[in-house]
């Protein structure tokens, strides 16, 4: 019997840190997908300075 409850003890320990595991996990993926967004606006608003550069760089040739 004392075996039994010692596993049962185990498999809530185990639970307990399972559990916290999962909010650290589910906190970094939270933390990840903000990064993300802001990296993906940041690269959407150089694309635009790129090719608004780009459009002046072409009405400054002369024309052929």
């Amino acid at each position: 019997m004392r075996t039994l409850e010692a596993r049962i003890d185990e498999l809530i320990e185990g639970c307990e840190r399972l559990r916290e595991e999962n909010h650290a996990l589910r906190q970094q993926q939270t933390n990840l997908m903000g990064e993300r967004a802001s990296l993906i606006e940041k690269s959407e608003l150089a694309r635009g300075r790129v090719e608004s550069m780009i459009s002046r760089l072409k009405g400054m040739e002369p024309n052929s």
